[in-house]
């Protein structure tokens, strides 16, 4: 058997052009969504991050403006900027690109973000509807991978799917949206004792741990679809995943590549948050 090398590329093709005809119904009714970045700090990956959302922004018609701002930036300064942010009717998103300087508590920061323009999905407020099913915005890359399993066909209602990682940002949430799609959910983490024999059992198995390579074609329940979150650098500069792509493949019935999959569709995941929220502070729709 060889997997089905999922077409992520295509993927975002598709969204991003439904996005940007939304953008263009929008945008003639007077309503341009807009995203605001904050960049605080000159880490190398973040500012690549920023570089590659502000240009799907323009991509799509979206108004993106990215702050950039001094690494010294004072907590009580970066809490400013978030504040004339959530007061600007032309904002429609903020997203303040993580990890920050040591001094200053991410914490405080994403809980000064209004949960209307939240569109990480990181604000308590966002994480509690989303545990109890109220309708919110959803978090990027869990809701990418959502996304990914329809447009493949893939089945989730009654299936098992297995989560490797426990993250606030995927693993956790990951788990939530599964569970909302009907399937039968279970999270591994490194403190669970032979993850093989769970992972052999998923029908769906997502992996987001930041490990490169770790998940082999042993972990794998031949058939089952991998959709891989992780990407890391290894010493030669090649990026790789959290999954062994060619070892994987050969048991896998559908796995998605390192990079140009989960990655770019976080990014439209993001987005599609926008106009969202776009829509629901013009009373257009709701979150």
């Amino acid at each position: 058997m060889t997997a089905e090398r999922i077409n992520g590329k295509q993927i975002v093709a598709e969204l991003r052009e439904q996005i940007s005809h939304e953008v263009g119904s929008l945008t003639a009714e007077g309503i341009r969504p807009g995203l605001a970045v904050i960049l605080v700090g000159d880490d190398a990956a973040s500012a690549v991050y920023v570089r590659n959302k502000a240009k799907a922004c323009e991509q799509v018609g979206i108004h993106s403006e990215v702050h950039r701002l001094p690494a010294e930036t004072t907590q009580e300064e970066l809490l400013q900027w978030i504040e004339r942010l959530n007061r600007n009717d032309e904002i429609h998103g903020i997203l303040v690109q993580l990890p920050l300087p040591k001094h200053i508590d991410e914490d405080a920061v994403i809980d000064a973000i209004s949960p209307l323009k939240d569109v990480d999905c990181f604000h308590p407020v966002n994480v509690g509807n989303l545990m109890i099913g109220k309708p919110s915005l959803l978090p990027c890359t869990p809701a990418g991978v959502i996304e990914i399993l329809r447009r493949t066909g893939t089945e989730i209602a009654g299936k098992h799917a297995v989560v490797v990682g426990r993250s606030n940002i995927v693993g956790k949430p990951m788990a939530m949206l599964l569970l909302r799609e009907h399937a039968t959910v279970t999270i591994c983490h490194s403190r669970t004792p032979d993850m093989e024999a769970i992972t052999r059992q998923a029908d769906i198995l997502v992996v987001g741990v930041g490990r490169a390579q770790m998940i082999k074609a042993n972990h794998i329940k031949p058939g089952a679809v991998v959709i891989d979150v992780g990407i890391n650098r290894l010493e030669s500069g090649q990026l790789v995943g959290d999954v062994d792509y060619e070892d994987a493949a050969t048991v896998a019935s559908k796995i998605t590549p390192v990079p140009g999959c989960v990655g770019p569709m976080t990014i439209t995941m993001l987005l599609a948050n926008t106009v969202q929220a776009a829509r629901a502070a013009s009373g257009k729709g709701s979150l």
